[in-house]
Order: C-alpha cells, then structure tokens, then sequence
C-alpha cells in the first residue's frame, strides 16, 4: 500500500503543489514555457504509469458494500460525467490550455453549467469510483483524482486570474465554478440546444463504457 500511497501523493504533488502555484513560475522562468509544458508532461506520464502499475499491485481491503439502489445512482452520476467531460471538449474555454482568448467570448454549452467542466467530469468519476469499489487501494487511486480535480478548480482560476485580471473578472461574472450556480443566480442561462451533442457524445461513450467495462476491467458496473 505505501507505493500507492506515494505514487498518489506524486500524481497530487505536480498538479497541485507545481500547476497552479508559485513554483510553476519559477519552473517556467528557468525551463521556458514550452521547455516547462514539455518536462510537466513527462512528469505526468511518469506519475500515472507509476500510480496505475502501484494501484494493480496493491493490497487493498474491503470498507464498505455497495447496495444496488445506490449502485445505479453511481451509474447516473457517470453519465453525467461522460456528458460533462464531452462538453469541454466542444467549448472554447479560458481554463483551457492554449485557450486565454476565450475569456472574451461568451460562454457555450457545458461552460454555463461550470466553467470546469472536464475537472467535474473527473471529480465525478474519482467519486463514482471510490464509493462504487468500496476498498481501500481504490479509495487512494480514484481519490487522488478527485482531490486533483477538486483543487485544480480555485488553481486553475488563480492562473488565468492572474494572467489577465480585467478580462477574467468578466469571465468570471458569467460563470461558475459550482455547477448551475451563475445559473441560479441569472448570471447565466441553460441554451439546451447547445447541449444536444454533448448530451449524444456523453451517452453514447457512457453506454460503451457500460458494455466494455466488464471485457476490460474484469467488473460490471451495473449491479446484477
């Protein structure tokens, strides 16, 4: 357990103790943008490769059972994620990298929602995930990524705040960080046909992953 425990803290370390911080711009003025993008990349592939092969060979130990209702309430939070996770890939947005640019476009689709789409759609995934596998290793694996997302969200704004205070400001008047919250509040409003292919893309991916999951991960979502 402890080399997950270590390969976990690695994975949380770079996103969250060198992405969003200080230590970025140091690395950056010493590496250069591109020279920093490309060693923070190889970093990452290191830390996941090290973070799964920990995960697959570790002890774990049974915490809790799971019971069927709120299996399929775990199986109705993955679609979301799916959807969510589609729609930040069919939305400029200023979170994204390469995408500064966008904090002067209105927001689209899945960004009227939350402006962290992708890290939501993560953050549901590590939680679908640590209660749906009740053990221990899954509670440190899936559980990193959830405290990455969860973290990466007030980091990422705090990047691109800085980089741009006036233009961020008007972003972020028009967007939340908490699902539907600029929506509540009229900041924002839900265009459903804006949507639509987000919605396809994510149900569709999310019922192939139901019928994949067993062949490749050797476990059924869907309780039996």
């Amino acid at each position: 357990m402890i080399p997950l425990i270590l390969a976990a803290l690695l994975w949380i370390g770079l996103h969250v103790g060198i992405a969003g911080t200080r230590a970025r711009a140091s690395l950056v003025a010493k590496l250069g943008e591109r020279g920093f993008r490309g060693a923070f990349s190889l970093a990452s592939a290191v830390a996941i490769t090290l973070l799964v092969l920990a995960w697959r060979n570790a002890a774990t130990a049974p915490l809790w059972v799971v019971p069927p209702a709120l299996a399929w309430v775990l199986v109705a939070v993955m679609l979301l994620a799916f959807i969510l996770f589609a729609g930040s890939l069919m939305a400029r947005n200023a979170t994204s990298l390469g995408q500064g640019s966008a904090l002067s476009a209105e927001p689209r689709g899945a960004l009227r929602i939350t402006r962290h789409p992708m890290l939501w759609a993560f953050a549901l995934w590590g939680a679908a995930h640590v209660v749906g596998n009740g053990d221990s290793a899954s509670m440190i694996f899936f559980g990193a990524f959830l405290l990455t997302a969860a973290f990466g969200m007030p980091s990422l704004d705090a990047k691109v705040a800085a980089r741009n205070p006036s233009a961020w400001a008007g972003f972020a008047a028009r967007t939340s960080v908490l699902p539907f919250r600029a929506v509540a509040a009229g900041r924002n409003r839900i265009v459903w046909r804006e949507l639509a292919w987000p919605a396809l893309v994510g149900l569709l991916a999310w019922a192939a992953m139901l019928n994949l999951h067993p062949m490749v991960f050797g476990v059924s979502p869907i309780p039996r």
